[in-house]
């Protein structure tokens, strides 16, 4: 189960970096879509780290109970 809820950890922390690359180039590009949704790409990355914290605390709660 914990091994499990690792790989979705990673997963989710492979969604957030690829979220906060999108954001930084678009910003540093200063492109249109940037400007249109650059508070959507900034709470996608918050809502992302903070799934990604739940699960390696889950995770890591479970690999203790063995």
């Amino acid at each position: 189960m914990s091994s499990i809820l690792f790989t979705l950890a990673v997963i989710s922390a492979l969604a957030t970096l690829g979220v906060l690359i999108l954001g930084v180039s678009g910003m540093v590009r200063g492109t249109d879509f940037y400007k249109r949704n650059s508070n959507k790409l900034m709470r996608l990355r918050v809502i992302l780290q903070g799934v990604t914290v739940v699960l390696l605390a889950l995770a890591m709660f479970a690999g203790s109970q063995h």
